[in-house]
């Protein structure tokens, strides 16, 4: 939130009122939005347009705080008093803080933080893998995209650095992709901790599951990976080798395996 000035004109004399506006995100963009109007400041009404704010010094510490324009000379030798000069307010680095901290809860309350802790983090780096598992995961909930994009465009401009505790540049597309390699072998593991989660959080039913299959496949003899072979075909594509995928998923549609 921030203070906004307005002037107007009335029987040939200048008028400067206030208003308490905040910024609010919507589908066509950021928007600002009037709370209220404080009305024109003068010395005859400053006693009643004084507002509080809720400010903290770096030890963490509450203290009451008085809030002025720049225009208006605050009460002499005040220690409560702090004065904002308007003309120089500015925002640098702002990040986006909902979604990412709604994401890393969802995170902990599955225990998805312990699980990786246990299994990927058995050896002391810069970076904790069960940190950058979440990142992983935080951005396909909140805006997938490419490991590249990640370190690019999505994860500097979240606030899950502080929330991490991930120094600034220890994330990038080669940390991201060797992750993707260290949780692999756990595959199996993991898909048993989420039915577990699951099943306690919403009391899921197991009695019917559902399997489906497709199937891809690629151009060239893939003599290095087993998985692709010649088999029965939907796409009628007998001159390729395919990889049939199968997907498990319970009644509501929760995947499985």
């Amino acid at each position: 939130m921030f203070l906004r000035s307005h002037r107007r004109g009335k029987d040939g004399k200048d008028h400067t009122c206030w208003s308490l506006v905040e910024t609010v995100r919507r589908p066509d963009g950021p928007r600002q939005r009037t709370l209220c109007y404080l009305g024109e400041w003068n010395s005859s009404a400053q006693a009643r347009w004084l507002k509080t704010i809720e400010v903290f010094n770096e030890q963490g510490e509450a203290q009451p705080l008085k809030l002025f324009p720049s225009q208006v000379e605050p009460p002499a030798d005040d220690p409560e008093v702090v004065r904002v000069l308007l003309n120089q307010v500015r925002l640098e680095r702002t990040r986006q803080f909902g979604p990412g901290w709604l994401g890393l809860e969802l995170w902990r309350r599955l225990g998805l933080d312990r699980f990786f802790e246990e299994a990927a983090d058995d050896q002391e780096t810069d970076v904790a893998w069960s940190r950058v598992a979440a990142v992983l995961a935080i951005n396909r909930l909140c805006a997938p995209g490419s490991e590249l994009a990640i370190e690019q465009r999505w994860y500097p401009s979240t606030a899950l650095d502080d929330r991490l505790g991930i120094g600034e540049g220890k994330i990038n597309d080669t940390r991201l992709y060797r992750c993707l390699d260290r949780i692999l072998p756990h595959k199996t593991k993991l898909e048993r901790h989420l039915k577990q989660r699951y099943g306690e959080l919403f009391g899921a039913e197991f009695d019917v599951l559902l399997y489906d299959l497709t199937s891809t496949y690629v151009e060239g003899a893939a003599e290095k990976n087993p998985m692709m072979r010649r088999g029965y075909w939907r796409d009628h594509r007998p001159d390729c080798e395919q990889m049939v995928i199968a997907l498990i998923v319970n009644s509501e549609g929760f995947p499985f395996s």
